[in-house]
């Protein structure tokens, strides 16, 4: 968008300018600007599309294929942190074919801080699940690479109750146009928009729960508190919704007995 905008600034800088001499400078500049924009579109697309994997690593297809314990080997790019503790650290990663959930790596706390947004990754491990939910487990060894890659939110909104969602597990994903329905009841026996815990025991800091609706159907997204704590936009923002609310989402699309998104954003629906 911004890069159209300086597009569009450009031709109309040379459209209003009289004179021939300062109109072809004006159209040479504005020129140049398309030049520069389409070639770091195709760096950009170029960086994504040759994302080749090392030798001896699994492409995502071939990681989901392996059998539950088989030793996976997988290069792929953080996304986001969980959590470390007592030197493990779990992670939310992905590559351009799909998304990999790697739970209490053995990292120190001076590599945790390393795990920014989009840094590449190799990691030795084994495939686990739990309760429907597909992960990285007892990762023997990790190393940071050369690379980068931030991936954009894949809006499965339509998938909800489909078969194919699950083909998404652990993506980043966005949710439009859903509606806040009740998730339990306070003391008084009022309903509530949402619970800290599932089961409404906890209080602020720990999980909260929430319900949504879409074409007749109500769904359960949490907001993980390890991964977005009290302080977070996305924490206060559940905590103000409001039963009926329309709200879109975005986060990584955890499993747990089904679908159990782990939710990053929440705001007012377009």
């Amino acid at each position: 968008m911004k890069k159209r905008l300086v597009l569009m600034m450009a031709l109309s800088m040379a459209l209003a300018v009289p004179g021939c001499a300062m109109a072809e400078e004006s159209t040479e500049a504005a020129t140049e600007t398309v030049s520069e924009a389409a070639e770091t579109e195709t760096e950009e697309a170029t960086e994504v599309e040759t994302d080749v994997k090392g030798e001896g690593v699994m492409t995502h297809e071939e990681y989901l294929a392996a059998d539950v314990d088989a030793e996976v080997v997988i290069e792929t790019y953080v996304q986001a942190k969980q959590s470390w503790w007592e030197d493990k650290a779990t992670i939310y990663t992905q590559d351009k074919d799909g998304a990999y959930f790697i739970y209490n790596m053995p990292c120190s706390e001076e590599e945790y801080e390393k795990l920014v947004p989009g840094t590449k990754i190799k990691v030795t491990g084994y495939k686990a699940e739990w309760s429907g939910e597909i992960e990285v487990a007892d990762v023997e060894s990790f190393e940071i690479e050369d690379g980068e890659y931030i991936a954009k939110p894949l809006d499965v909104t339509d998938l909800l109750g489909k078969d194919e969602l699950i083909d998404h597990q652990n993506e980043l994903v966005s949710f439009k146009g859903m509606t806040v329905e009740a998730a339990g009841q306070d003391a008084d026996g009022n309903d509530v928009p949402f619970l800290y815990n599932y089961d409404g025991s906890g209080s602020e800091g720990d999980d909260l729960y929430f319900n949504v609706s879409y074409n007749g159907e109500t769904y359960t997204f949490t907001v993980e508190s390890y991964l977005c704590d009290k302080d977070t936009d996305v924490y206060k923002a559940v905590e103000a919704l409001q039963i009926g609310d329309k709200i879109d989402m975005e986060g990584f699309l955890y499993w747990y007995e089904g679908v159990n998104p782990h939710i990053t954003s929440v705001t007012a629906a377009e």
